[in-house]
């Protein structure tokens, strides 16, 4: 079995800060993430959908944690065919495209998506070249259907990351519909791509069935809780679940099994409402280890 790390989809979540799960004496930005990387040796970075990241802050992120420590960056909105605001842009790159609510890749200049591409990238380097980055998340949207046009999409977006290394979580059932599933899981083996593995409320389109399957050395694992407000426009209603332990004790032996099959899993709680990831995070890397749990 290969190595398994546990961690969390965000360390700065205002209702996170809300709560004690960081003592009292851990104030700023950099004592938070030197605590957290204390407690887990992974975190996702979630403000990257929203806005590009400045180069000098991921230099903190690479200064402030520990060797070992890595991360997992969710790719900026435009970059995954999501809707963005124009105010998310490059400053010097609102001038060049359309005045409109949200913008899409198809209403860009090549020239424009190409920049956004390559400056995204190169704010991420630092992180890359200190060995603390393992992978760009692509969380496709809804309307991202299998098909050949979208596969093509996914060899462009690992052409273009490249040396640093994607994986990709679908949002649309037809990826991994009984029908379509050894297609997807074939698609993503011959291209060593990491398929992201989910745990998420069912019967809905963007629902993907808990399917565990390793692509390629590196296999994730992305937990969003099971609540009965999948569809609410509010995250803290979509997110807001804790898991039980009859729940994680499930999850445990189908998590190792995996990582049977993948030199690394990494497993990250998206369930981000006050403690509720690093408590369920804590209970199963006890489990995950055999030291207790819940």
């Amino acid at each position: 079995m290969g190595d398994i790390l546990v961690g969390t989809a965000s360390w700065t979540d205002k209702t996170l800060l809300a709560t004690d799960w960081y003592p009292s004496d851990v104030k700023t930005a950099e004592q938070r993430l030197n605590y957290y990387a204390s407690r887990f040796p992974l975190v996702e970075v979630d403000s990257t959908y929203y806005a590009p990241p400045a180069e000098r802050t991921v230099g903190y992120w690479r200064d402030r944690t520990p060797e070992g420590f890595t991360f997992n960056v969710k790719a900026f909105s435009l970059l995954t065919q999501h809707p963005t605001r124009p105010g998310a842009l490059y400053k010097d790159l609102r001038e060049k495209v359309p005045d409109k609510k949200n913008l899409y890749p198809r209403d860009l200049p090549d020239e424009v998506t190409d920049e956004v591409w390559q400056r995204f990238l190169d704010a991420l380097w630092p992180l890359h070249e200190a060995g603390k980055l393992t992978a760009l998340l692509f969380q496709f949207p809804q309307w991202f259907v299998i098909g050949k046009r979208n596969k093509e999409y996914i060899l462009e977006a690992r052409r273009r990351c490249d040396p640093m290394r994607i994986c990709v979580e679908f949002r649309n059932r037809t990826w991994m519909s009984e029908e379509n599933r050894g297609e997807t899981l074939d698609f993503l083996t011959r291209y060593a791509v990491p398929y992201v593995s989910v745990d998420m409320p069912q019967g809905h389109t963007s629902s993907i069935p808990p399917v565990f399957a390793a692509t390629s050395d590196l296999a994730v694992v992305r937990l969003h809780g099971h609540s009965d407000k999948w569809t609410s426009k509010n995250i803290y209603d979509r997110f807001g679940y804790l898991y039980s332990e009859k729940e994680l004790k499930e999850l445990a032996p189908k998590i190792r099994d995996l990582a049977g099959n993948a030199e690394t899993t990494h497993v990250l709680l998206n369930n981000c409402y006050q403690d509720y990831a690093q408590r369920n995070a804590t209970d199963l890397m006890s489990l995950l280890t055999g030291d207790g749990g819940p």
